[in-house]
């Protein structure tokens, strides 16, 4: 017999949810974790850049309130207290997944684990075996190979920009996707002078070009180098060709290299133990079965989408599964990667699901759009005025009137955008989406408004 129905590899997201699922399910789990439970997402990732941001936006609404009525003096931040509250934030929230694991007796191990085959895994020279493995041991950052960046002691990445012990007077992050431009933000807000040098044409790539270029125009307080291609930093200085082909040079204090993650597949045992690797991670189905018999694999490690949230859906498919695959295969437990959100929390915010104008055209659709200024919420205007930045652009099928993407720019957007999602889910029409009821006065109210500007 084995000594556990499942064991879990990695307790980030994916992993500590998956485990959590088994445990409400009675199965035997063991939870391998070679670091802090919450993984990147929780402990240097979206947890604390967004506790961070709290208090940037906090800082920001304090020096810009005077056209609501309400003066302030003597405004300033304590980065110190800034860094002890996003501390304060992380330790209890991790405390928090631990008491979790516990509730669903789960059993959890620190130690570094080692895939060594089909029901087998090594814990720091430990062999322990189960039925099932669940591979989730996640991503890390790109290091592009960019000459002067090595072993310069400017050069962060985003765990290191995370631990800053003052704000940087001035910042260079290389690479404008999320990452990128959620710390643009909110270094800007507390004052440091932020370029971001990106090679493509607009920033955050997913993002429907026309909001992404709302989103840049937003961002008044950056500098945008778009087009540009980073050829080497010379201690503080970061040297790119700009779009035209011609050598620029920007000063920093730090530098953020902020190019993106890759999935972990090295130093625990996938290529030993004969997993399919492909270019973006471990293969798997739709189910997050891999090549292995009874080896699952889920978040970033896969590649499908490397976000915490997406992470945390493949956790409960895999689970789904190995609990009871056929209850899960009669009631469509597989990953939909269209339909899976995504969010940027910077000042302000965007969020969106489904397909942008680009890619439903690319698909053959008969594409029909329409965008509206937050403006027409009431609420919206209240608190940020008629001129504030924000849109609603919705994307659908003129022939099926199916509703193909819904994109978000403005306050609440990540929070939101899940009702955009449960649309797209359903594979609801713009019929559909006219009968529901919005409460009244809300932001999101423009998702109404875009669905009715339609040209059908």
């Amino acid at each position: 017999m084995a000594d556990f129905d499942v064991i879990v590899l990695g307790g980030g997201p994916g992993g500590y949810l998956a485990a959590e699922r088994l445990g409400h399910a009675h199965k035997r789990v063991l939870l391998i974790e070679k670091e802090s439970l919450g993984g990147t997402c929780l402990n240097v990732g979206c947890i604390p850049t967004k506790s961070l941001l709290n208090s940037a936006k906090l800082y920001s609404h304090a020096l810009h309130s005077e056209q609501f009525g309400v003066t302030a003096t003597g405004v300033s931040y304590d980065w110190a207290t800034v860094q002890a509250w996003k501390a304060d934030v992380v330790a209890k929230l991790v405390a928090g997944v631990a008491a979790a694991e516990k509730r669903m007796k789960v059993e959890v191990v620190f130690g570094h684990g080692t895939l060594i085959g089909p029901g087998v895994v090594e814990v720091d020279g430990v062999r322990r075996t189960a039925d099932h493995v669940i591979v989730a041991t996640g991503s890390v950052p790109v290091m592009p190979p960019i000459p002067g960046a090595k072993d310069n002691p400017k050069v962060v990445d985003s765990t290191g920009l995370l631990a800053v012990e003052a704000v940087p007077p001035r910042l260079v992050v290389i690479g404008g996707g999320v990452i990128g431009v959620e710390f643009a933000s909110l270094f800007a807000a507390f004052g440091s002078h932020v370029d971001i040098i990106e090679m493509l044409p607009e920033i955050v790539p997913f993002m429907d070009d026309e909001l992404a270029g709302k989103l840049r125009k937003a961002l008044k307080e950056v500098t945008f180098h778009l087009g540009c291609r980073v050829t080497g930093i010379e201690d503080g200085t970061v040297v790119y060709t700009d779009a035209h082909g011609n050598t620029a040079r920007v000063e920093a204090d730090v530098i953020l290299m902020a190019v993106g993650r890759r999935p972990s597949v090295d130093g625990w045992g996938a290529k030993e133990a004969g997993l399919d690797l492909g270019p973006r991670g471990v293969v798997v189905d739709d189910s997050m079965k891999t090549n292995l018999p009874n080896v699952w694999a889920v978040g970033d490690v896969t590649g499908r989408s490397l976000l915490a949230h997406a992470a945390y859906r493949m956790g409960e498919i895999a689970a789904a599964h190995i609990i009871d695959p056929v209850q899960a295969k009669a009631t469509g437990q597989r990953l939909r990667t269209d339909t899976i959100p995504w969010a940027v929390y910077s000042m302000p915010e965007a969020a969106g699901v489904g397909l942008t104008q680009a890619q439903a055209e690319a698909r053959g659709h008969q594409v029909i759009t329409a965008t509206v200024p937050l403006a027409v919420s009431g609420r919206f205007v209240a608190e940020n005025g008629v001129r504030g930045p924000g849109a609603v652009k919705l994307i659908a099928d003129q022939v099926t009137r199916a509703v193909l993407g819904v994109h978000l720019l403005g306050p609440y957007a990540p929070e939101t955008i899940w009702g955009a999602a449960a649309v797209l889910e359903n594979e609801l029409t713009i019929d559909d989406l006219r009968q529901i009821v919005f409460p009244h006065p809300t932001v999101s109210e423009g998702i109404r408004e875009a669905v009715w500007a339609l040209r059908d």
